[in-house]
């Protein structure tokens, strides 16, 4: 038998604040709970009548609450009486059930979250970007497997801290678990946009964040990067890190699925997958030599004229970079043992790189940004001749110290 109760939700209160009052549903030993839009403080709660007390409107309080509470008896009376209580398999599904008896218009809602937010994540303009919405997707159904009927509504903080707790048993990065909240937030964002929904779990829900380890390396280690030998299969994709990295750190996407009428007049030019904004950047002598190692034919690069995605290549390109280093070889032809000298290295890091090491030249914040690709909001903001100019002049610093041990200073 379901059973009702006025109960004061105290779990994510501060001292001194007031708390939600709500209904709490129990069934089969399961509870859920209701708002009722009222918050009384600590003090002002009887637990034992379950009523306000020493509250200056308390009876004005406590007759919203008792109807309130009559109106989910009333509903549960009727679906005893019907029969339909026997079907009922679980006190979600109860919940949903009497809410859309009380406001027949909720019914519209059921599963409305899921259906949204698959179709928020087919909206995404990259497949990379698609595919970390669907793993966001495929946790959370990991979590609540009823989430196909779940409603807007019924993701609210309480469920959002539920599943933290449920990922930090299977997740250590702090990290990532952020972004599943961030997709989840920016289904939510999009929703309120069009007018959707109103309400939003996030005002008070922090996504906690840790900071990121380091993801450069050295100008020592770059040189040694560089210079070193290889193994003949690996060369190519140091050679893509290094060009990445002569290109003011480009992103893998921008570069791999660039078309060979990107190189014009000496430069990259290019429209950024993430930001989808002009760039161009101007192609220095040691990153033309790359490209002309590996141009392709339907690509500006080769590796990509057999290949669908480009994701394919940079998996392959990191598990690569992490085995550079001396090998050992037991008996001829016998097994390898490696001695990585960047275990930890992905093709990330020479976009971090190029940055901490514009850094230590002195050049610019604004610049380095501009050389990264953030900002840009106008043509004016980065696009005219002068920015692009210093961004030049700052790649150029930047790979004739790395290259040539000179340009260090600030020039004047």
């Amino acid at each position: 038998m379901a059973t009702t109760k006025l109960y004061l939700d105290r779990r994510a209160t501060l001292p001194g604040t007031p708390a939600p009052v709500k209904i709490s549903l129990c069934i089969y030993g399961k509870s859920a709970l209701v708002s009722t839009g009222i918050k009384v403080l600590a003090e002002q709660w009887d637990e034992k009548y379950c009523k306000v007390m020493r509250h200056p409107q308390r009876q004005y309080l406590n007759t919203i609450l008792s109807r309130k509470k009559s109106e989910w008896d009333m509903a549960l009376l009727r679906l005893n009486e019907s029969g339909e209580m026997r079907s009922v398999k679980s006190v979600t599904e109860l919940k949903r059930k009497v809410m859309c008896m009380l406001d027949p218009s909720c019914a519209t809602s059921v599963g409305e979250f899921k259906k949204r937010f698959l179709a928020f994540a087919e909206s995404r303009y990259t497949q990379g970007n698609r595919d970390v919405y669907m793993r966001t997707l495929r946790k959370m159904e990991a979590f609540d497997p009823e989430l196909g009927s779940k409603s807007f509504q019924d993701i609210d903080r309480q469920w959002l801290r539920d599943f933290e707790r449920f990922m930090e048993r299977t997740s250590r990065s702090a990290n990532g678990r952020a972004v599943h909240f961030r997709n989840i937030r920016a289904v939510f964002n999009d929703a309120i946009d069009d007018e959707v929904i109103s309400c939003y779990p996030f005002r008070k829900f922090k996504i906690k964040t840790q900071p990121t380890a380091k993801r450069s390396l050295s100008v020592e280690q770059l040189r040694t990067l560089i210079t070193m030998s290889v193994e003949e299969y690996q060369e190519k994709y140091r050679d893509i890190f290094v060009l990445m990295f002569y290109l003011c750190g480009v992103n893998a996407v921008d570069l791999l699925n660039a078309k060979p009428d990107a190189l014009r007049d000496g430069r990259f030019e290019y429209t950024r997958a993430k930001t989808h904004k002009l760039y161009s950047i101007k192609v220095e002598p040691e990153a033309m030599a790359i490209i002309e190692r590996y141009r392709g034919k339907d690509y500006l690069l080769e590796m990509m004229d057999t290949r669908r995605c480009y994701l394919d290549f940079l998996r392959r390109m990191n598990r690569v970079l992490k085995q550079l280093g001396t090998v050992e070889r037991h008996g001829l032809g016998g097994k390898k043992t490696r001695h990585p000298l960047f275990p930890n290295i992905s093709q990330y890091w020479c976009r971090h790189t190029w940055a901490t090491v514009a850094a230590s030249l002195d050049i610019p914040k604004e610049t380095i940004a501009a050389g990264l690709g953030h900002g840009g909001n106008t043509v004016t903001d980065i696009y005219i001749d002068f920015d692009r100019r210093k961004v030049d002049e700052a790649n150029r610093r930047v790979i004739d110290w790395v290259l040539k041990g000179i340009g260090n200073k600030k020039r004047r």
